[in-house]
């Protein structure tokens, strides 16, 4: 798909000095960068996957490891 957008000038010099340095296209930096920022951005993404994964092998009744896991959780970024 083409897309035309407006970005600064200096981030576009840094892109193309990227690109260059790592043998790679203008379109192929810009698409890993977007795709990398959607993947860290599309929180609600992960959180659905995870469920749907929970919900297709059960729940666990042991709650030490149900609090132990929501420990963990919260304490992990996303």
């Amino acid at each position: 798909m083409k897309t035309a957008v407006s970005i600064p000038d200096d981030i576009f010099e840094r892109a193309e000095r990227l690109a260059s340095q790592e043998r790679r296209s203008r379109s192929e930096v810009y698409a890993v960068a977007l795709d990398e920022y959607l993947a860290r951005h599309a929180q609600d993404e992960v959180t659905d996957s995870m469920n749907q994964v929970c919900d297709e092998i059960g729940g666990n009744d042991d709650a030490f490891l149900a609090a132990a896991g929501r420990r963990v959780l919260a304490a992990t970024e996303w």
